[in-house]
């Protein structure tokens, strides 16, 4: 087994992560403030080709495959989780839909604009009825001549704010149930498309999310993502390699909270020595590289799983619901070890901490995960 990756994706990975460490994160404040990412590191970031990542070259991405893209995640994982999570819900479940199952006409039409972050975009699925039973969505899509007119809300919709073009879900078919949904493009200008009041979440500042009302909008049948009736079986597909993304992001996350807990543990001082001479010290820190190590190979394995044309249903859940938790563990031990000055607003753990939380929960809980790994062993 082999887990060294190419030199061109290496020179990636450290380019991005020197951008996390030294373009994003001295900027923390400024996006913790405003909520917002600033339009200056919005282009950076499309310089970087981080808008891109799994968009074809022949439509102006960089056409990275899956372990590329999770490489690149991981180093994003270093920068504020806010700037991270913009670039995730764009490049990953934004994104894949459409290079997956887009046609000729709808990816030349799209793809070119969303590779130069010109074109946000984000993937609507969850609705106030239906967050992990994402079978239970109510959102309508009625035939009517060459267009389909839609109806619904959906909310928690990650970048729905800023973003120029949506991949919805929504039920075609209402007798068959789940085996009733379509995937549908739908652009944000488009009459009876209306953004809600911006969700004001714990972390994660910058990244965007709101409700997404849909009055009678009328979406022509050019934009059907993929066949009808076929939608919700393509979204499970697209939230599971998703999965595989978020856990590398907390890989690197963990490394950076290592990296922040070490240089802690060596400046600081206790009973006349550094903190890191105490054997507790030592301790959480041990733990936490052991959950960097576990978690980084079973993205790196996954990953490779997808690049090959694996079913990874089982060990994208397995990953990401290790990884997040175990970032949470991680986060926790540094804001322990950081004592009183990790439960200040002022000192970056903080934020970390705060941030992190989310990663159990969107993209599929992890009690959805545990239901998911349970349900294939049992199978």
């Amino acid at each position: 087994m082999n887990f060294e990756l190419e030199p061109e994706l290496v020179q990636m990975q450290t380019m991005v992560r020197d951008f996390a460490h030294d373009v994003v994160e001295p900027r923390a404040h400024e996006i913790e403030t405003t909520n917002r990412v600033p339009d200056d590191l919005m282009r950076q970031a499309a310089e970087l080709g981080l808008f891109g990542l799994s968009i074809p070259e022949a439509y102006g991405g960089v056409g990275l495959g899956m372990v590329g893209r999770c490489a690149v995640y991981e180093a994003l994982g270093h920068a504020h989780m806010g700037f991270g999570g913009v670039i995730s819900a764009h490049a990953s479940i934004g994104t894949s839909g459409l290079v997956k199952l887009g046609t000729e006409e709808q990816k030349r039409r799209y793809l070119p604009r969303m590779a130069t972050g010109e074109l946000i975009t984000g993937f609507a699925i969850t609705e106030p009825s239906s967050g992990s039973d994402a079978a239970n969505i109510k959102t309508k899509a009625v035939k009517h001549g060459d267009s389909f007119v839609l109806s619904g809300t959906k909310h928690y919709i990650s970048n729905a704010p800023i973003a120029g073009l949506l991949t919805v879900i929504a039920l075609t078919d209402a007798a068959l149930g789940p085996r009733g949904m379509s995937a549908f493009l739908v652009e944000m200008n488009a009459p009876g498309v209306r953004v809600g009041k911006i969700d004001e979440k714990m972390g994660q500042k910058g990244a965007l999310s709101a409700e997404v009302i849909f009055e009678e909008c009328e979406v022509p049948a050019a934009n059907l993502l993929g066949r009808e009736n076929e939608g919700y079986k393509e979204a499970l597909k697209i939230l599971t390699n998703g999965r595989v993304g978020i856990a590398a992001r907390a890989s690197g996350a963990m490394e950076h909270l290592i990296e922040l807990s070490t240089a802690h543990a060596k400046t600081r001082e206790q009973f006349g020595r550094p903190i890191a001479e105490f054997q507790a010290v030592q301790f959480m820190l041990a733990e936490m590289a052991a959950d960097l190590e576990t978690s980084r190979a079973l993205w790196q394995k996954v990953a490779w799983m997808v690049d090959e044309g694996a079913d990874v249903q089982k060990m994208a859940s397995i990953a990401k619901l290790h990884a997040t938790e175990a970032l949470s563990r991680v986060a926790d031990k540094a804001v322990q070890i950081a004592g009183g000055m990790g439960y200040m607003k002022d000192y970056p753990v903080e934020r970390w901490y705060r941030d992190q939380r989310l990663l159990r929960i969107y993209e599929g809980t992890s009690e959805i995960q545990k239901l998911i790994i349970a349900r294939a062993l049992l199978a």
